[in-house]
């Protein structure tokens, strides 16, 4: 229906949307039809289409003999419709709609992990501007008059908005379009996360003052920021040129720190720093550089050994095991096949025979000879193959970093690796809160650039008992049993599922976690088994993809991060939020240009921090600048009558926490947690008024009327509103409640 629809041809059209809509009425248990007009890439005249609408729908109205009537409507309208028909619905339980096919050889799981980089990159900039967002909005309630100029700011934080939520599109995240679209959005989430550093940089200017007149010579400084509301215990990474001799906090004292060779070819060392950080708090370490070798006297110095090169692939186990152990875990490395055998879970001395390997699954490209792997499907033609012929390992030891560097090689007499991996122990000193830093095993790995029609998996193989099942989050919110299905055909692709930031396997006594900061496909093929699907390069010869360009030969090099947590259901069920949250959002470490002494004036004073309990996460603390009036019916009217909006409202502060677990998830965890916002955010200033708002903050809550669906489990209690008076400024948040409000300081 490209073309205009004319007194001649809008009987033939009627009739085929009236077929059309008929068809679908099937789909639907009312009479009530959401009927979309056109589908992908299929109009791009609005104007033309628009009119056509119009005669269509007036002409089948006036047809009763279609036994259709046919109105332009809202999701808003058509829902509303639904629910006064008081219809009684069923739960779907654990399941969604996941995964999607179009046809049983084309299963919607590649774009799971297409385009890498990308889904990399929207991840780091997501967690730039939640960083961005609480340090801006703490520095203007305590410093309304500092010397950062608000506006500015606040367009830094609307460009890295803009970027965010434009790489949210269908076509976007996904890794779904062009290369010339996947360009843009990489260069606008590039553009605002310069900004955004700019003004952290710019606010810790104003509240932190160096002698700029006294040069010392080989001294560094960096600010380390926490935007997570929680006190925490971690390693922070600092890459360098110049070796270190010793590292100091702001009263002048050592603090634990580490350095070693740096595997990266872009510098020389890497420098690991153990901080305690507030919530969302900072704190300021000097770095004393020399050219010289460091000494173990105020720096542990990493040891590192290589050993020699050889063939991978050997089943042969040898008694040559390299047993590296930190307070949580002992990794038990087969120095005969360079390999990780098993892990102990040192807590509760219990072993679990562990093996990793990458391979790669070899995809079809031309459509005469069978289907396809394109951006958006997955197709296995066959099982997943080695990708290494050659593996070269390297071990280097320390008493902060135990670091295991494993180097495969496609060929023999291969010199450059395509995949490596990077395996982390961290090991917290005694006297520090070890409840998270020694709990992953952190795996960074490289891949790339792959051989053209590869798609390139690490496959875990346990002896877990797991009948195939593995559990994945939907939306980093909620965890998902997903069971093996096996289909007539595309077995395969039909069992990928996304795993948006954790995915686990386990049996009766122990779960093995995975932790991701950035999204995969991942399944669970064998009893005991997991893979996720890290990289994709792909060209076919389907003409919809030629057309437009959406073939997915991606040459670039992927450094994905995954954590492995190996424990009882029990412990990893009271750390797995939090550890997620804790990839999600690492302290943001700035490095100078500051250097010389500190003055005495500090304005970044954090003797009360924003602290929430353990089971809170705070979502959001941000001033969003809205110009619209918080009472959304006035606001409406306002855009109605075209009332030229005001200027930034700069004294809202928008706050959204969640409750993290589940019920009945955590004995201790699972239990509702009071919140009072005065206390909370002394720190900020003295609050004044809270005002509760629906989850997106659009509407006051007590002016909502929430609808209640009729369900075959519903329970009395179900979808109940907390109306209770905000006048003591405090809330009770139950299990995976998610409040959203407006705070007003003095």
């Amino acid at each position: 229906m490209s073309l205009s629809v004319t007194s001649d041809s809008i009987h033939q059209y009627a009739e085929t949307m009236v077929k059309n809509i008929k068809t679908r009425a099937a789909w639907f248990r009312s009479n009530d039809v959401l009927w979309p007009w056109g589908c992908d890439k299929q109009f791009f005249n609005s104007s033309v289409q628009f009119n056509n609408m119009d005669l269509l729908l007036e002409y089948i109205n006036s047809k009763t003999e279609f036994g259709v009537t046919v109105q332009y409507s809202t999701l808003g309208e058509y829902f509303r419709s639904i629910y006064n028909r008081n219809m009684t619905w069923e739960v779907r339980g654990s399941q969604d709609f996941l995964p999607y096919s179009s046809d049983v050889f084309q299963a919607w799981t590649g774009f799971f992990a297409s385009r890498n980089v990308l889904k990399g990159v929207a991840r780091r900039a997501s967690s730039l501007l939640y960083a961005g967002e609480s340090a801006f909005t703490q520095y203007l309630m305590r410093h309304p008059s500092g010397a950062v100029c608000k506006m500015w700011a606040l367009e830094q934080l609307r460009a890295l908005r803009w970027a965010v939520s434009e790489v949210q599109h269908h076509d976007g995240i996904t890794g779904t379009e062009s290369p010339k679209v996947g360009d843009m959005y990489i260069a606008h989430l590039h553009q605002g996360m310069t900004g955004v550093r700019k003004l952290m940089e710019a606010i810790i200017l104003d509240q932190v003052s160096y002698e700029t007149n006294e040069h010392i010579e080989g001294l560094e400084h960096i600010t380390v920021y926490n935007p997570l509301a929680w006190n925490i215990t971690t390693f922070i990474t600092v890459a360098l040129n110049t070796s270190v001799t010793a590292v100091y906090d702001e009263l002048g004292q050592l603090v634990p720190a580490q350095i070693h060779n740096s595997s990266d070819t872009g510098h020389a060392f890497d420098l690991y720093v153990l901080v305690v950080l507030p919530g969302l708090g900072y704190r300021r370490y000097s770095i004393k550089t020399e050219n010289t070798e460091p000494s173990e006297k105020t720096i542990n110095v990493g040891r590192q050994v290589k050993f020699n090169r050889q063939p991978s692939g050997s089943t042969k186990n040898s008694n040559k095991m390299m047993p590296l152990s930190n307070d949580c875990y002992t990794l038990w490395i087969d120095l005969s096949t360079k390999m990780l055998v098993s892990i102990t879970d040192r807590e509760r001395n219990y072993t679990v025979p562990m093996t990793q390997e990458f391979l790669e699954y070899h995809a079809n490209g031309d459509t005469g000879a069978g289907p396809i792997s394109d951006n958006y499907m997955f197709f296995a033609s066959g099982s997943a193959i080695p990708a290494a012929k050659s593996i070269r390992l390297e071990i280097v030891t320390g008493k902060l970093v135990t670091e295991v560097r494993q180097y495969f090689f496609r060929d023999g007499s291969q010199q450059n690796y395509i995949y490596a991996t990077f395996s982390r122990l961290y090991h917290v000193p005694d006297g520090y809160d070890k409840t998270l830093a020694c709990r992953p095993i952190e795996q960074q790995y490289r891949v790339g650039p792959l051989e053209l029609n590869r798609e390139a998996i690490i496959r875990i193989k346990t002896n877990l008992q797991t009948n195939k099942r593995i559990y994945t989050d939907n939306n980093a919110y909620q965890m998902q049993a997903r069971e093996f299905k096996t289909c007539y055909s595309n077995t395969v692709a039909r069992n990928y599922y996304p795993m948006v930031r954790t995915a686990y396997i386990e049996d009766d006594q122990t779960r093995l976690l995975l932790l991701g900061e950035r999204s995969h496909g991942v399944s669970s093929l064998d009893n005991g088994q997991v893979e996720i699907m890290l990289h994709r390069r792909l060209w076919n010869n389907m003409e919809w993809d030629l057309n437009y360009n959406l073939t997915l030969d991606d040459t670039s090099v992927v450094r994905p991060t995954i954590w492995l947590i190996v424990g009882s259901k029990e412990v990893t069920d009271s750390l797995y939020q939090r550890l997620g949250l804790c990839l999600e959002h690492k302290p943001l470490v700035m490095l100078g240009p500051l250097t010389g002494r500190e003055k005495a004036e500090n304005r970044m004073v954090d003797d009360d921090p924003v602290t929430l309990p353990p089971n809170i996460h705070l979502q959001i603390l941000s001033i969003p600048g809205w110009r619209y009036s918080s009472n959304h019916t006035e606001h409406m009217r306002n855009l109605h009558e075209a009332k030229t909006r005001g200027v930034a409202d700069f004294s809202r502060v928008l706050l959204r926490i969640q409750h993290l677990y589940e019920v009945d998830e955590d004995p201790i965890l699972s239990k509702p947690a009071t919140i009072n916002f005065k206390a909370l955010l002394r720190g900020l200033g003295t609050v004044r008024l809270v005002e509760e708002r629906s989850l997106t903050g659009t509407w006051d809550l007590p002016t909502m009327e929430r609808w209640k669906w009729k369900s075959t489990q519903r329970k009395d209690n179900d979808e109940k509103i907390s109306m209770k008076s905000m006048a003591d400024f405090t809330i009770t948040v139950t299990p995976k409640e998610i409040r959203t409000l407006f705070v007003y300081f003095q």
